[in-house]
């Protein structure tokens, strides 16, 4: 597996007032290690991601299976090895009031789980303000295995990924590198 996922942190931005999705991924020394430039008005997501901004080397592809889908799955595949690496599918209904998620193997069986942390705070965020941040964990089976933090911060959406309470390397850091950018994505649409 390339170096690039071996981090335990990341920090994903954002520009919110931006035309096109740009996301940068920062390693904890702050230097860029990915970069991704969404492609505004498909109707099927297809995100490319890459080991820098000159976009020469793609190292990772989240691709929509249907154009549009309630309970929306997305393939996550290595870009150096052509091998899916996993999926995320998107739990239709209970992701109305908190976003919800379930992470997938190769097989599409569930592995893990991905939600915000708090439905109160989830509601609020719908119904009356987005300025609280988002939180989200990640589990698999009953093990927190990642925490995704927004900050607060009006003119970039930033997330910290922390996959540290991970000791037994469980979630491949490529799924929890596209579910930081589907959570980037949905919260775009939804700002």
């Amino acid at each position: 597996m390339n170096l690039i996922f071996q981090s335990n942190q990341y920090l994903l931005k954002r520009q919110v007032f931006a035309l096109t999705g740009k996301f940068r991924f920062y390693n904890p020394a702050g230097n860029l290690v990915l970069f991704s430039e969404q492609k505004m008005f498909k109707l099927r997501e297809d995100i490319r991601v890459f080991s820098d901004e000159s976009k020469t080397q793609e190292v990772l592809m989240v691709k929509a299976r249907q154009i549009i889908d309630f309970s929306a799955a997305y393939d996550v595949v290595d870009s150096t090895t052509a091998q899916k690496v996993g999926a995320l599918r998107r739990k239709g209904l209970a992701s109305m009031l908190r976003d919800e998620w379930e992470i997938l193997d190769v097989d599409d069986q569930v592995v893990g789980s991905l939600f915000e942390d708090s439905m109160g705070l989830a509601l609020v965020r719908r119904f009356l303000s987005n300025l609280v941040p988002q939180n989200y964990d990640i589990t698999m089976g009953t093990d927190r295995v990642a925490d995704l933090k927004q900050n607060f911060n009006p003119f970039t959406y930033e997330l910290n990924l922390d996959f540290s309470m991970d000791v037994n390397h469980r979630l491949d850091r490529r799924l929890g590198i596209a579910a930081g950018i589907l959570l980037a994505v949905v919260e775009g649409r939804q700002s």
